[in-house]
Parts: C-alpha cells; structure tokens; sequence
C-alpha cells in the first residue's frame, strides 16, 4: 500500500511517537528508523505494528523490505522521499521505519536467578551514554537491565545507539528504592559505584555470585541515600590527573568486570 499525503493518520502519528515521550509511554509503542536497526527488531521477533519505507529503500535493502511485506502484509506501506524526510531523525535517513511495541522481557518484576548479573540505571540523563551502556551489557552477557528514572530508553537517539541490543536484552523500569529492597532481600549483592578512596576498588575483590551494580546521574552520581541503600561502595582506581570516568566508560570498565569469566 502507497501512502503519498503527508497529512495521512499513520505519518502523523508515528511522528508524535518519535517526538513526544508521553505519546510513547501512553501507546505502548516507539519508532525505529534505519535498515539494520529495523531489521535487528525482526531478527529478535519484536512486535511491529507499521512500517514505511522509500523506493528507494526497497531497491537498496530488499531483504528488510521483504521480511517486512511478509510481516506486516497491508501495514507496510510505501512512502515518498518528502515523506521520507518528514519521518526522519537522522541526517543520512535509509528510508526505512517502523513502529513497535514497547518491551516487556521480563515476565515476572524483579525476576532473579541464581549467579545473576544486573545492572541498575539511576537517573542517567544522556541517551547516547544509556545506548552504549545496553550495547555493553549485552556485549558481556548481563542477565538483566533495571532502568530508575532518567532519559526515556525508547527515544530514537536511546534506541538508535543501543545498536539493536535493546531487543536482546532483558530491560524493566523500576523505582530506585523499592527496587534495591526487593533485590537485597532475594540475596542479591548490590554495589554502588562512586567516586571516593574509601570504597571498594575494581578488581582488588570477586563479586558474590549474585550481584547488581548501580550507575547514578553522569553529572551528580548516587546521593548519600541512594548510596546507602546499597550493600557496598565501589570505585574504579584512577591513575595520573584523572578524577573519574564518564557513565559510559565506567560502566563498560565495570561491567566486564562483573561478568568476566572467574567472577561467576
């Protein structure tokens, strides 16, 4: 099916998706642009409810195109380039969208199992550094991804920097507090990371065999409570005039380190 007015109800509405948070959150569903990452969402079986894409871009991605005329049958339609450039978010678009269902991996909150690797996202503001750090999560195996407040994970600069990692990885959103108790309660081992020469220094201890770490706010980290709902502090050691390392970069140092074989 050909879209061809600009005005049409699809177009609009997958721009309310890619522009407005709420209009995410209230739907239930998140807009992605690009072959590969469009792609990646049918390779992990992500539920697609529209696509768009350029004749260009049938020309050029035909497996993708393909996969979703299979898919989605009447709901793929055909759009042109000024549609196209209406729909995008990036500065060299492919042509290709979709809209799809929020996810929901988890199908028990706070499910935990034995020997468990976790992450805890407190507060961070940056999508580019929340993308990387799911890309590094799921790079090093983590058994699952809880998400406190912070910048939304299913906006296009969020999910377009998870490089399709956001489907393969077990991600909930969760408040910070309650959260901590329930992990705590069920055995698990929950790390704060900071920034202080009184904590415990990366890689001079073995994590428990169940352990969370938690990464506070790029600009603020974890306050005082924040920290002291956790069972332990750690802190990466820094050599030479550093002080610290962004979110990203510690939390990539960290998470390997918590998942690296000897420490399960």
């Amino acid at each position: 099916m050909d879209i061809t007015s600009r005005d049409n109800r699809k177009i609009s509405e997958y721009i309310r998706l890619r522009d407005k948070a709420s209009e995410r959150e209230s739907e239930g569903l998140f807009t992605l642009e690009g072959a590969r990452l469009v792609m990646d969402a049918l390779k992990e079986h992500a539920a697609l409810t529209d696509a768009f894409y350029t004749d260009q871009a049938a020309k050029k991605y035909p497996e993708v195109i393909n996969h979703l005329k299979e898919n989605l049958k009447d709901h793929a339609y055909k759009i042109t380039p000024g549609i196209s450039k209406k729909l995008c978010d990036t500065v060299n678009p492919q042509g290709v969208y979709a809209v799809a269902k929020r996810l929901d991996k988890f199908q028990e909150s706070c499910k935990i199992v034995d020997g468990g690797k976790y992450l805890i996202l407190n507060g961070l503001q940056d999508p580019g550094n929340v993308g990387t750090i799911l890309r590094c999560a799921d790079a090093v195996g983590i058994d699952g991804v809880y998400v406190c407040g912070g910048c939304d994970i299913y906006s296009p600069k969020t999910v377009r920097s998870t490089m399709g990692s956001l489907f393969r990885l077990k991600i909930e959103k969760a408040d910070y507090f309650p959260l901590i108790e329930n992990l705590r309660s069920k055995g698990v081992a929950v790390y704060a990371s900071v920034v202080s020469k009184d904590a415990d220094i990366l890689g001079d201890f073995d994590f428990p065999a169940t352990s969370a770490v938690v990464i506070g706010n790029e600009g603020n980290g974890l306050n005082n409570d924040e920290i002291n709902a956790c069972a332990r502090r750690l802190t990466i050691k820094m050599k030479g005039t550093i002080e610290s390392l962004n979110a990203a970069s510690a939390a990539s140092v960290i998470l390997w380190e918590l998942t690296r074989e000897g420490r399960k």
